[in-house]
């Protein structure tokens, strides 16, 4: 069984309703922000090696380095083979910081999305620019509903049940 299976099994097997799987998951959501927090503050450094290597050089579990691979695999330049990683895979952190940040907006993740790290890699505006782009391309807009009496959008001039609403 790879690193990611073993993660999911583990995590995911935490009751998020009872104290003890509360308690798991604030203490990975901390871990992940310091990693996350070195990651940014050194964002010119591309960080790579083994899963195990940079579990030590982050001061993870391999398990939760695993966790944390799963999380930022979709930001990064080139994906990882997380699948069918394990302790001796070579993965590298090259991430774009642009997706990176669209997809903690995604996450929901306002503990990692709000780190004073990203005023250093990203304005304000910019910042601001992703949060919208996200949350708009997350929005269903329906399409106000043409009456059988109204013009039709065709632009006939016809009422709309006697040109294309036939």
């Amino acid at each position: 069984m790879g690193l990611l299976q073993e993660w999911r099994d583990f995590a995911y097997s935490k009751n998020t309703n009872d104290r003890a799987g509360q308690l798991f998951w604030a203490d990975y959501f901390n871990k992940e922000k310091e990693v996350y927090q070195k990651l940014l503050a050194n964002a010119d450094k591309v960080y790579e090696g083994t899963v195990a290597s940079l579990a030590e050089e982050f001061g993870l579990d391999l398990k939760y380095m695993a966790g944390f691979l799963d999380g930022i695999n979709d930001s990064l330049k080139t994906p990882n083979p997380i699948e069918e990683m394990d302790k001796d895979t070579h993965v590298s952190l090259d991430f774009d910081k642009e997706k990176l940040y669209y997809n903690m907006v995604a996450a929901r993740a306002d503990w990692l999305y709000e780190l004073e790290e990203w005023d250093a890699l990203l304005t304000p505006e910019r910042r601001k620019e992703l949060y919208k782009a996200q949350k708009i391309s997350t929005t269903i807009v329906k399409e106000k509903k043409i009456g059988r009496n109204d013009p039709c959008p065709c632009g006939s001039g016809k009422k709309y049940k006697q040109c294309c609403g036939k």
